[in-house]
């Protein structure tokens, strides 16, 4: 799914003008993405919760030459999705393979 998939999602559910549609999904993004640039972790009831998380410095290894090298300390950005989204998904994926099994089913 890419952005314009959602906004013609929400045009088709609710029903607004497609540009307001628009406007509010690019709105929802700029708010998420300058919250995470604040440093403050984002959790969505139902959905799940982008955390920023620190990770130390530490020596690895180059792959290509196989020299020791320092990888530098940095944060990431994680999303851990919530119960109900997991199960949602979980579902999903449930159906699909029944309705395969079943299909694969001779008379």
């Amino acid at each position: 799914m890419v952005k314009t998939s959602i906004v013609d999602y929400i045009y088709e559910k609710i029903g607004h003008p497609r540009k307001l549609a628009a406007i509010s999904v690019e709105e929802i993004i700029n708010s998420i993405k300058e919250t995470l640039a604040n440093g403050e972790n984002i959790q969505i009831v139902g959905f799940g919760r982008f955390n920023l998380r620190k990770k130390n410095e530490r020596t690895g290894r180059d792959p290509a030459t196989g020299e020791e090298i320092t990888i530098s300390a940095r944060q990431v950005l994680t999303f851990k999705p919530s119960r109900q989204l997991k199960d949602a998904v979980l579902r999903r994926v449930r159906n699909k393979n029944k309705f395969r099994c079943n299909n694969n089913i001779k008379p």
